[in-house]
């Protein structure tokens, strides 16, 4: 089999920075038994650890997100190797899409665009949900200022606008009232966003894999400390895993039911929802792939369960790993945020494991480190760690402590 691997991701060999070490392509997929392709840009480049003599192609573009890079790269791909592509891979959500529109004009088996919206069009996936019976916000893709007042004035404020595609809380805005709507729509055309009902209540965040037959073998339910969108405000997110009890086990149930009606087969999942103070379970928005931030890394430490493992071997055909999920420990993550105006140089910090005895893993910048405006949640921010506890009590207190206590002093560049 030839499989192209499309990976934006990049690999750290320091042993003080652990994003995406988990991925390990080299590993998981034979390099001997099939040809592995790359396609990559300049920072994926560095997540590729196969030595060259066992890659078949490695082609580098400018934006690995682009489908007219992607296609004429995988197209450079075929013609290297001299046989078609088989199966293409790719694990960010930033480029499912690209990928999606590849295999279909290129003929390559796989999820082509429809399949992928349904777990990347916000919109596409509450109208599957909605016709199963299952909670969802009210909402509407957007179509034109007026159409979107016409829903607000049924709705009523606060709404929620959102891109259809986005991801990580990226250009999400809480709307208090008409005067904002029509202020947003100055800035910004509505094709592309959607909007919806504003649901009070705990965001928890649902991470696991569907079997080929849409079964879920393995699932960790987590409880967000603040949400997404207040990270993207400023404040720090946590995130502290969930132990057994009644309301773990309505989640669950309730996480089966939207995978099952979403037809969601042979995937990873991130699904997110609302728990409102009745205890009524609202569908937030669910995601085909890993989730982000440090949640690859404390299901690992806790259950020992590479979910990149079981999603690669998942691909090219080999039997699952096992999955357990032994015992009921519990642990989480905690990310300060950079601070608002950047360039800004470390001046003084103090480790995460000095206030809180459950620290297992930190990244926190050292004086002389400068911070940027580049990447996401695994870029290095002013403060990251994951605890681990057989406590979610415990493990939330001392998460909550780092989110509130945890300073570093910078000087602006």
């Amino acid at each position: 089999m030839h499989i192209v691997i499309v990976n934006r991701w990049p690999r750290f060999t320091e042993g003080v920075r652990w994003d995406h070490e988990l991925t390990r392509y080299e590993e998981f997929i034979d390099h001997e038994a099939h040809q592995v392709s790359y396609v990559v840009d300049r920072v994926g480049a560095t997540g590729v650890l196969a030595g060259r003599e066992r890659i078949a192609s490695m082609v580098e573009v400018d934006d690995i997100s682009s489908y007219d890079h992607l296609r004429a790269a995988v197209t450079e791909v075929t013609e290297r190797v001299g046989r078609p592509v088989d199966q293409i891979i790719t694990l960010s959500e930033f480029t499912l899409d690209a990928v999606a529109r590849v295999r279909q004009s290129l003929g390559i088996p796989g999820p082509g665009p429809d399949e992928v919206a349904v777990y990347r069009n916000k919109v596409r996936m509450k109208e599957i949900l909605a016709e199963a019976g299952l909670r969802v916000p009210h909402f509407a893709g957007c179509e034109n200022v007026e159409q979107t007042l016409a829903f607000a004035e049924t709705t009523g404020y606060p709404l929620i606008v959102k891109p259809v595609d986005g991801a990580g809380s990226i250009g999400v805005h809480l709307i208090q009232d008409e005067k904002a709507l029509r202020g947003l729509w100055e800035t910004r055309e509505p094709g592309g966003y959607e909007i919806e009902e504003f649901i009070t209540g705990t965001v928890h965040h649902v991470d696991g894999f569907a079997d080929e037959d849409g079964t879920i073998v393995f699932q960790v339910v987590s409880r967000y400390l603040n949400d997404c969108l207040s990270f993207e405000g400023g404040a720090p997110l946590g995130s502290v895993v969930v132990q057994r009890g009644r309301l773990r086990e309505r989640i669950e149930e309730f996480t089966q039911s939207c995978v099952s009606a979403l037809g969601m087969r042979g995937l990873p999942f991130h699904m997110e929802l609302f728990v409102t103070g009745t205890e009524e379970l609202v569908f937030l928005e669910v995601a085909g792939r890993i989730g982000g931030a440090e949640v690859p890394y404390v299901i690992h430490k806790l259950f020992g369960v590479n979910l990149f493992e079981v999603w690669l071997k998942s691909l090219v055909g080999e039997p699952l790993p096992p999955t357990p999920k032994n015992g009921d420990p519990s642990g989480g993550w905690v990310i300060i945020p950079k601070p608002r105006v950047l360039p800004a140089e470390v001046v003084s910090s103090v480790p995460m494991s000095s206030m809180v005895d459950s620290v297992w893993r930190e990244l926190v910048p050292q004086p002389g480190d400068v911070i940027d405006g580049s990447g996401g949640y695994d870029s290095l921010q002013s403060g990251r760690g994951i605890v681990v506890h057989d406590s979610e009590a415990q493990a939330e207190a001392d998460l909550r402590r780092l989110m509130d206590d945890f300073r570093v002093e910078f000087a602006q560049r």
